[in-house]
C-alpha cells in the first residue's frame, strides 16, 4: 500500500468508527474528542498523533508507532497494541478494560476485570462471605459469653445441623458432579437437577437431626421465649442456602477443570511444537548429509573415470547399493540399529577403497555382538569416517588406516573411529561433519551424549548413555510415530 504522508491533520470532534488508516504517515495529527471505534492502525506512525478524550474501544494499533502520542483520558477497551512502540506514550486516566460479553462468563474471569461488572460481583460476593463470617461469630459468642442453658443448646443444636447441612451439601455435589456433566448438556438444567438434589438430601437429614436432638431443645426454647420470632421464620428459608452453595461448588468446579484441561491442552500442544521442532531440525540435518557424501563420493568416482574405468565401475556399484540402503529406509526415523549403521560405514569404505587401494585399511570391530541391537542416530558414524578419509588418509603418503569400534564402559556406549593421518591441531574449529553429529547428539539426547576428539591416539569418541538409548527405544516401540 502506497505511503500516505498526512502532516499536523486536524481530525478534532470526529467520528471515524471502522477507518482504515493502516500503514498512514499520521505523526503529529490531531484526533482528540473523536469517536475512532474499531479503526485500523495497523503498521501507522502516530508519533506525537493526539487521541485523547477519544473512544477507541475495538481499535487496533499493531506495529504503530505511538512514540510520544497522547492518549489521556481515552478508552482502550479490546485494544490490540501487539508489537506497538509506546515509547514515551502517555496513557494517563485511560480504560484499558476488555467490554464484558455473556459468552464469555467466567466467574474469576470477571473478578480479575477492573469494570464495573467485575466490581459489583466482587463486592457481592464480598458482602456474601464476611455476612457468613460474622455470623459464625455471632453464635460462637453467644455460646461462649451467654450464661442461658436453653439459648446455648438451641445455638449448638443450629451450629450442629449447619455443619451436617454443609458436609452433606459438598458430598452431594462431588458424588454427582461427574453424572451431571456426563448425561447432561445444557448448563440450565445440570444446575435445576443439583439443586432439587441439595434440597431433599439436606431436607431429610435437618429431619433427621431434628427428631434425634432437636425435638426438646426447640420445645424448651420457645416456652421459654415465646415472643421471638426468628425460629417461626418458614422452614424452605433454611434451604436456600445450601443450594447456592451447591451451585457455586459446583460453578468452580467446573470452572477450574476446564482451567485445568486448557492449561494440559496448552502443555499438550507445547510438547508437540517442540517435537515438531525437534523433527525439522533433525530433518535439516540429514538432507544436508546426503548431498555432501553424494557429492564427494561423485567427484571420486569422476576422477577414475579416465584412469581407472574398472574401478570408476566398482565404486559406482557400491554407490549405488550405498543409496538404495540410504534411501530405503523410511526418512521420518531418526534411529537405526548399529548393525545397520556399520552396514552403511563399510560399504562406504568399500567405496573409498576402491579409490586409494592398498593405501587404506579398514577394520569395524564390535566388542559384544548384543550391542548392534542397539539403535543410534542414523548417519552418525559416516560423516566421521568421512573426515577421516578426508582430512587424514587422503594426506598420507604411506598407508591409512581406520579403525571403527563399538564398546560399552561405565555403562555408556562408546562409537570410535580411529585413524593414522595427521593429528588434530590445537585451534581446529568444528567442521559441518562434526557440528552435525553435535547437534544432532544434543537435539536427541541432551546432556546423556557427548563428542570427543582425541590426538593420543587420534580419534574421535560419540559417547551415549545407554540408559538413554534404551529409554529411547522403549519409547519408539511402544508409541509408533
Amino acid at each position: 500500500m502506497e505511503d500516505k504522508k498526512v502532516k499536523q491533520m486536524r481530525m478534532t470532534a470526529s467520528s471515524l468508527d471502522g477507518r482504515d488508516f493502516s500503514n498512514m504517515n499520521l505523526e503529529n495529527s490531531d484526533f482528540s474528542f473523536s469517536s475512532l471505534k474499531d479503526i485500523n492502525f495497523n503498521g501507522a506512525n502516530l508519533r506525537n498523533a493526539k487521541l485523547r478524550f477519544s473512544s477507541l474501544d475495538g481499535t487496533t494499533f499493531r506495529n504503530a508507532d505511538l512514540r510520544n502520542a497522547d492518549l489521556s483520558f481515552s478508552s482502550l477497551s479490546d485494544v490490540d497494541l501487539t508489537g506497538a512502540n509506546v515509547d514515551g506514550a502517555n496513557f494517563s486516566f485511560t480504560s484499558q478494560e476488555k467490554s464484558f460479553r455473556w459468552q464469555d462468563f467466567s466467574l474469576i474471569g470477571i473478578i480479575q476485570n477492573q469494570g464495573w461488572i467485575g466490581t459489583l460481583v466482587a463486592v457481592i460476593l464480598g458482602a456474601v462471605i464476611l455476612y457468613g463470617i460474622n455470623a459464625i461469630v455471632y453464635f460462637t459468642a453467644e455460646i461462649y459469653y451467654t450464661d442461658e442453658p436453653i439459648r446455648i443448646k438451641l445455638y449448638q443444636y443450629l451450629i450442629l445441623n449447619n455443619v451436617v447441612a454443609g458436609v452433606c451439601t459438598i458430598l452431594v455435589t462431588q458424588s454427582f458432579t461427574f453424572w451431571l456433566d456426563m448425561i447432561l448438556k445444557r448448563l440450565f438444567v445440570k444446575h435445576l437437577i443439583l439443586s432439587v438434589i441439595v434440597f431433599l438430601v439436606n431436607y431429610l437429614s435437618s429431619i433427621a437431626l431434628y427428631f434425634v436432638f432437636g425435638t426438646n431443645i426447640v420445645k424448651n426454647y420457645n416456652a421459654k421465649y415465646p415472643t421471638e420470632t426468628a425460629h417461626n421464620a418458614p422452614w424452605y428459608w433454611y434451604m436456600w442456602g445450601t443450594i447456592v452453595v451447591a451451585n457455586v461448588f459446583y460453578y468452580l468446579s467446573r470452572e477450574g477443570k476446564q482451567i485445568s484441561r486448557k492449561i494440559s491442552d496448552q502443555e499438550y500442544q507445547l510438547l508437540n511444537l517442540e517435537k515438531l521442532k525437534t523433527r525439522a531440525e533433525l530433518d535439516a540435518l540429514q538432507a544436508r548429509i546426503n548431498p555432501h557424501f553424494l557429492y564427494n563420493s561423485l567427484n571420486s568416482i569422476a576422477s577414475l573415470v579416465h584412469v581407472d574405468p574398472d574401478k570408476a565401475e566398482e565404486m559406482t556399484l557400491l554407490l549405488s547399493k550405498l543409496f538404495r540402503y540410504t534411501t530405503g529406509r523410511k526418512t521420518n526415523e531418526y534411529f537405526d540399529t548399529i548393525e545397520n549403521e556399520l552396514e552403511m560405514v563399510e560399504t562406504y569404505l568399500q567405496v573409498e577403497k576402491v579409490r586409494f587401494g592398498d593405501r587404506l585399511k579398514f577394520t569395524v570391530e564390535v566388542t559384544d555382538g548384543e550391542l548392534r541391537n542397539l539403535e543410534v542416530p542414523k548417519f552418525i558414524l559416516q560423516p566421521i569416517v568421512e573426515n577421516a578419509i578426508k582430512h587424514g588418509i587422503s594426506r598420507m603418503a604411506d598407508q591409512g588406516s581406520i579403525v571403527v569400534k563399538i564398546y560399552e564402559e561405565d555403562s555408556w556406549l562408546h562409537l570410535c573411529v580411529h585413524d593414522n593421518g595427521p593429528a588434530f591441531p590445537d585451534t581446529m574449529g568444528a567442521g559441518y561433519g562434526i557440528r552435525s553429529i553435535q547437534d544432532k547428539l544434543k537435539l536427541l539426547y541432551g546432556d546423556d551424549a557427548k563428542l570427543e576428539l582425541h590426538n593420543n591416539p587420534k580419534s574421535v569418541n560419540i559417547a551415549i548413555q545407554k540408559s538413554a538409548i534404551q529409554q529411547q527405544q522403549q519409547t519408539a516401540h511402544a508409541v509408533p510415530s
